[in-house]
This record gives C-alpha cells, sequence and structure tokens, in this order.
C-alpha cells in the first residue's frame, strides 16, 4: 500500500525532478525545503548527473558489467541501466528499492536490451543479507560488480547501522568490483542544510549531514578514483555528454565517490 499521508523521500525526490510520480503531501515538503534552499532541485539534477557519469566511467573505462543499484527511486530517464547498457548491452543491472511506488513503476526500469537482463528487488536497503541473496539470482558475486548507493546514506543513521550495511555489502563484492556513493553534507552551506534537515523532520523523514571525513570512513579499504571524494559537480564534470547539458554550477551540498576493491 502506498501511504500518502507521509512524505517519501522517494516522492519528494521525484518532485524536485519535475516528475509527476509524487502526491501533496510531498509536494507540501518540496516547496518547504526549497524555500529554505532554492538549490534544492539543482541538487537533485546535479546528483542524478553524478550516477550517470560514474555508471558511464566504469562501464566504459572499467570494463564492469554487473551493477547493483540500491535505493533507485521513482524511474527517471536515463535509468542506470539504460547509461551501462548503451556502453554494454550485455551488463545486467538490479535495481533495490523498498518503496510501493517504485514498484508500481518497475515495468519502466526493466525496459533494458535483448542482451542484457535488468530486475528489480523490492527490498530495505537495512536489510543487506536479503538484497544480496535475491540479487544472486542475477549477478555473479564472484566477479566485480559496481555497488551504486546514490543519495541513499544521509536517510540512515550511524546508530541505525549505516557502516554496518556498506560493510555487508561490500564485503560480498569481488575484487575488482566498485562503490559509488554520494551523500548528503552540510560543509558547503550549514545554515540551508540544517533548516533542510529539520524541514525533512517535521515531515517524519530523518536526515544526516556528513562531513568530508565522515564520507571518507564509508570507503575504508578501497581505493579511491579521481578526483577523489569531492562535491558531485566536480567528480569528472569533463566527462559529461553534450546531451546532458551543462554540468550544474554553484555549492552543491552532496558528496560522491567512485572506489575499487582492491586483491586481498
Amino acid at each position: 500500500m502506498i501511504d500518502t499521508t507521509r512524505p517519501h523521500p522517494a516522492r519528494v525526490y521525484d518532485w524536485f525532478l519535475g516528475g509527476k510520480d509524487n502526491y501533496p503531501v510531498d509536494e507540501q515538503l518540496g516547496r518547504q525545503i526549497a524555500a529554505i534552499d532554492g538549490a534544492a532541485p539543482k541538487v537533485a539534477r546535479a546528483n542524478r548527473a553524478f550516477m550517470r557519469r560514474a555508471t558511464r566511467t566504469l562501464a566504459e573505462e572499467s570494463g564492469v558489467r554487473q551493477f547493483l543499484d540500491i535505493g533507485t527511486g521513482i524511474p527517471t530517464e536515463p535509468n542506470l541501466h539504460q547509461i551501462a547498457q548503451s556502453v554494454a548491452p550485455d551488463a545486467r543491472v538490479v535495481y533495490v528499492d523498498n518503496d510501493p511506488i517504485v514498484l508500481a513503476h518497475a515495468g519502466a526500469l526493466l525496459r533494458g536490451t535483448p542482451t542484457g537482463v535488468t530486475e528489480y528487488v523490492q527490498a530495505d536497503a537495512r536489510d543487506p543479507e536479503s538484497i544480496l541473496r535475491q540479487a544472486a539470482s542475477v549477478l555473479d558475486f564472484d566477479r566485480p560488480v559496481a555497488l551504486s548507493l546514490i543519495a541513499l546514506l544521509h536517510f540512515v543513521a550511524d546508530e541505525d547501522g549505516a557502516h554496518g550495511l556498506v560493510r555487508t555489502l561490500v564485503d560480498a563484492l569481488a575484487p575488482g568490483s566498485f562503490l559509488t556513493l554520494s551523500m548528503m553534507t552540510a560543509d558547503f552551506e550549514p545554515e540551508n542544510v540544517h533548516r533542510g534537515i529539520a524541514a525533512y523532520a517535521a515531515g517524519g523523514v530523518t536526515l544526516v549531514a556528513r562531513s568530508h571525513a565522515e564520507v571518507g570512513a564509508f570507503f575504508t579499504g578501497l581505493d579511491l578514483l579521481e578526483p577523489g571524494i569531492v562535491a558531485v559537480p566536480d567528480w569528472r564534470p569533463e566527462d559529461t555528454p553534450a546531451a546532458d547539458g551543462p554540468v550544474t554550477e554553484g555549492p552543491i551540498s552532496l558528496y560522491g565517490g567512485v572506489a575499487r576493491k582492491p586483491a586481498g
């Protein structure tokens, strides 16, 4: 059942991106946040652009052919599988989310290439063992997998097991796999970010802003790709296709990074 009495992060995010799969309660919270921080819709677009650049980089430069995207959200084209399969039509992609409205739109997520595989798993990010068990029907975890946690972990506090769930997921990946994540920070615009956190809290949604060092802790034991952990518009902006339009400028309160799991 879809609860339309409380805002949901995926639907608020959809509203920021100009989507139609949201409800008045989501729009209300989105407008409150935009009134506090007019850059919020721009942040959402910059985050999507980072996901596209990172996915394209891993498919083109690193030869990754398996992708596990947790916290998928409502489909917004181009989706991750469209980027990966435009480079490698045989790429295998598993999407994971726990929002019933995402499940309702899973058909749009599953329109992949004839030679590739695209599947959707209904599961909670806080249950990584279940995710891995279900994803194993599509992905071969003895071969490299690109794990994407895009704008997800700021909804999971440290005391709620954020580090543990990342560790469980990364430990299950083969050497040569990759972790891509983006996460909210208050390093650039602390007042706006903390007001936004308060607005989400009033809507019943918990948000956590982390510092550069705190984001870096999620990459412990992994080898960061250049340019390391940076504001998402600064992650390889030169790799942005002309069709994506210009890279977002100005303060964006999201850090992003991509790292490789080494051998041993």
